[in-house]
Formats: C-alpha cells, sequence, structure tokens
C-alpha cells in the first residue's frame, strides 16, 4: 500500500483524527458508566466519518482513477509477473 498513498490526504487524516477522539472519549465514558458521555463520544465518531466525506467531496481525497490509468496500472502488474 505504501507505493498507492492509500489514505494519505487530508479528509481521511481529520476523518480517523476526530473519530479516533470520539473512541477515546466514548472509553472514558464507558469506564465511567455514563452512557450519556459514551454516547457523546460515538456522536463524535459518526462526525468523524461525516467531516472526512465532505472533504472528500469538497476535493480533498484521492481523486478517481480513470479508466485508462486503471488499464495501464493492470498491463504493468501483468509485465511485472511475466
Amino acid at each position: 500500500m505504501a507505493g498507492s498513498s492509500h489514505g494519505h490526504t487530508p479528509a481521511a487524516w481529520t476523518g480517523v483524527i476526530i473519530a479516533f477522539i470520539g473512541f477515546c472519549i466514548a472509553g472514558v465514558f464507558m469506564v465511567a458508566a455514563n452512557p450519556l458521555g459514551f454516547w457523546a463520544g460515538m456522536a463524535v465518531v459518526v462526525l468523524g466519518g461525516v467531516v472526512g466525506l465532505a472533504m472528500k467531496a469538497a476535493g480533498l481525497g484521492m481523486p478517481k482513477e480513470s479508466a485508462d490509468v486503471a488499464a495501464a496500472r493492470a498491463r504493468a502488474g501483468q509485465a511485472q509477473t511475466s
């Protein structure tokens, strides 16, 4: 995956960081036996996904690969195995 830049975008980093913070919040409140705080943390997790998707829609995610690029990638992969 290192050669494909999988997930190395501002949208991916921001979404994951927000979701991680939400998991931390939920974990703290779960140990503290506070259901309201737990669900607030889970809402932050969902917010991370929404923010990531919104940033991707705004052009900060990975661009979609064209059919020409996909075909060239497939040909290159076949050439390496031959």
